[in-house]
């Protein structure tokens, strides 16, 4: 199956643009998530060189964000880089449990592969299979909930595209590498 991000970008705009004004962009090292300002009159979602993993992490936040954290630089998260110690990892992996579980979910809907992140390669090597079994139950959430709404769209329109057959079901996730840990 072909993954080009230029296809990723069209999709996500072709989706949200008109309703949120916001566009995915390719960007450099880092992702960043930018609110309309002076200098640009639309949001952006910059994803780090064209990774569709770092587009849809950085989707994946964007549809957790309400209104007001979308209107700030990073929606106004806490982020600490590569290197962070046990309670620095153990507060990271906490807040990204529910934008790792979107991730998947997109990650299957485009029927690509998804490897959850601890992402601290220079610091604490925290349980990763710990790390994958909440994520998963994540999942399992809303799997039975539903995802969020701007989640749930994004879904739709991956599945379509990549026509990936709907609902997502459990099974979609206990059949993938990323659910290796989980027996």
């Amino acid at each position: 199956m072909q993954h080009n991000y230029q296809d990723l970008m069209q999709l996500f705009s072709d989706t949200f643009f008109k309703q949120y004004n916001t566009r995915l962009i390719k960007g450099g090292d880092e992702p960043l998530y930018l609110p309309a300002n002076e200098d640009c009159s639309y949001h952006q979602i910059i994803f780090a060189r064209g990774y569709y993993a770092s587009a849809f992490h950085e989707v994946a936040h964007w549809c957790q964000a309400g209104e007001a954290r979308r209107l700030l630089e990073d929606f106004g998260y806490w982020y600490m880089p590569d290197g962070r110690n046990e309670q620095q990892q153990q507060a990271f992996e906490l807040v990204e449990i529910i934008p790792q579980a979107i991730e998947w979910a997109f990650n299957i809907a485009a029927q690509k592969k998804f490897h959850v992140s601890s992402d601290n390669l220079d610091g604490f090597q925290a349980d990763t299979n710990g790390f994958k079994k909440k994520v998963f139950e994540q999942v399992q959430i809303f799997l039975q909930q539903g995802f969020p709404t701007r989640a749930n769209q994004f879904i739709e329109a991956l599945a379509q595209f990549y026509h990936t057959p709907l609902p997502l079901t459990v099974e979609h996730f206990t059949n993938t590498e990323a659910a290796a840990c989980l027996n």
